[in-house]
């Protein structure tokens, strides 16, 4: 028989405001998930490879810096709590290495240019972790309640969707615009630093709103080792960290591959005829900008309105592990599809993103959700809470699979014959390989997300009966606690 849960709301202006937190970390990623790539390419005029090994050390440069974060996080006692205050700290720093590492101060030689965009990027990585560990692991003590939790990465993720709506379909419109009568790199610094000043704003209003509720049980000592054999021996964290790997190696290629996909694959002829066919004026020479923007933002609204009317749903009747298989498996057969379109096909194109963005969107605030969930099945097992190890993990995991999937697509597309400097037409080899990076590969690697998904144990009957037991054990602490004071 189940015990009964207490339950912990959470207000919606709670649930919005700290969804702002991650719409701000998301005018970053996405950043770096769709354009970092070929900006290194195309502006700092780098070779794919070496642009990809640029990706490649800062997400290794995690491998210290993220555990360590964690460590921090779990450790740090404030009047706002463990996690929140890092939030508002970095906020500062994070936005300006943001503008830095899509800015050139002039440097002209090729191997100078290469130091700069290691140096700024790895920068831009390591406050990313310092601000966004915090963040993801805050999400994990708002609340214990499972519906709830779902709830607040439902929202978080609506919000994100929008972020990722403006900085996929207006990035290269706002850099065209801030280039006229200037340079490329000053139509890409202007637009970063507008998405830099909304990010500053919205980590403030997140660190301002947000509480958390669930605290480590109160007669537990600190103890790295503990936290570290806890966590790396716990089958579901593992499950969970496997799964983001697979997931964002496939993300950032996918996403990275497509920029060029629609530069150089899609027949411009043709896009520009499609894009005149539903009423978008533009100039012929304007086809790839426009659109390439069109699907990035056509794909955000359909997994936006797949968050909102699809995601909770099928989790609370099927449960998070059983609507993450389905839908992933989904995405990965429609990504190998993309290998299909002739370069005429702009139509089938677009077909198939709304097909994978639909089948995707399920999936998207399920993630953090379950990572949620892992942290409490450390703590039912161990009887320990290292949420912010427990989540720096899996950032770590996230943040390798970033830079792993944009130095992939790199190595691919060099491999291949591709010519960096955005010049105007690449060869048959290069084409192919951008088509490759474009659909069976990542899908190879989705698949490997889905079989990391078989061995996580976590169900929905499991799950609630978790609840149940670590809502116990905390009022039983509590009573103990009131009783000793």
């Amino acid at each position: 028989m189940k015990k009964e849960v207490t339950s912990q709301k959470v207000s919606l202006g709670e649930k919005v405001g700290y969804s702002l937190g991650d719409a701000a970390a998301n005018l970053v990623f996405q950043m770096m998930m769709i354009f970092q790539l070929k900006f290194y390419t195309d502006v700092f005029g780098l070779d794919g490879a070496l642009a990809g090994s640029i990706l490649m050390i800062g997400s290794l440069s995690a491998i210290v810096v993220d555990p360590t974060v964690g460590i921090l996080a779990d450790r740090t006692n404030t009047r706002w709590g463990k996690f929140r205050p890092w939030i508002v700290w970095t906020a500062i720093p994070f936005c300006l290495f943001y503008i830095l590492a899509y800015y050139n101060p002039g440097i002209e030689e090729k191997s100078a240019v290469a130091t700069y965009a290691t140096i700024s990027y790895v920068l831009l990585m390591t406050v990313y972790s310092f601000n966004n560990i915090p963040y993801t692991s805050l999400g994990g003590v708002m609340t214990s309640d499972i519906r709830e939790r779902t709830s607040i990465t439902t929202i978080r993720f609506v919000v994100v969707t929008i972020a990722q709506f403006v900085v996929q379909g207006f990035t290269l419109p706002l850099v065209n615009h801030f280039s006229e009568g200037s340079t490329l790199q000053h139509g890409w610094s202007s637009t970063i630093a507008i998405f830099a000043a909304v990010a500053l704003v919205f980590f403030i209003v997140a660190f301002v709103v947000t509480k958390e509720r669930i605290q480590p049980p109160p007669s537990q000592k600190v103890s790295m080792k503990d936290d570290i054999m806890n966590t790396v021996s716990n089958v579901s964290w593992n499950s969970m960290a496997l799964l983001t790997f697979a997931l964002f190696v496939t993300l950032a290629m996918w996403g990275a591959a497509m920029n060029f996909y629609f530069q150089y694959n899609v027949d411009q002829k043709s896009l520009y005829d499609f894009l005149r066919f539903f009423g978008v004026s533009i100039e012929p020479s304007d086809a790839y900008a426009v659109g390439f923007s069109a699907f990035n933002m056509m794909g955000a609204i359909v997994q936006f309105l797949g968050v909102i009317c699809l995601s909770r749903y099928l989790a609370n009747k099927y449960g998070k592990k059983k609507t993450f298989i389905v839908c992933l498996s989904l995405t990965a057969f429609f990504t190998a599809l993309f290998f299909i379109p002739s370069p005429t096909d702009v139509s089938l194109m677009f077909v198939l993103n709304f097909l994978r963005s639909l089948a995707y969107a399920p999936t998207i605030p399920l993630l953090w959700a379950m990572i949620g969930d892992v942290a409490d099945h450390i703590e039912y097992e161990n009887h320990r809470r290292a949420t912010g190890f427990c989540f720096s993990g899996i950032v770590l995991a996230l943040k390798i699979g970033l830079g792993f999937g944009g130095a992939f697509a790199g190595f691919i597309i060099s491999m291949f014959g591709y010519v960096s400097g955005n010049v105007s037409v690449q060869n048959e080899s290069a084409m192919a390989g951008i088509r490759l990076v474009s659909s069976f590969v990542p899908a190879l690697l989705m698949a490997v997300g889905v079989l990391a998904l078989h061995f996580y144990p976590i169900t929905k009957e499991f799950n609630e009966n978790m609840q149940a037991e670590l809502a116990a054990r905390r009022r039983f602490a509590k009573q103990n606690n009131n009783q000793n004071n």
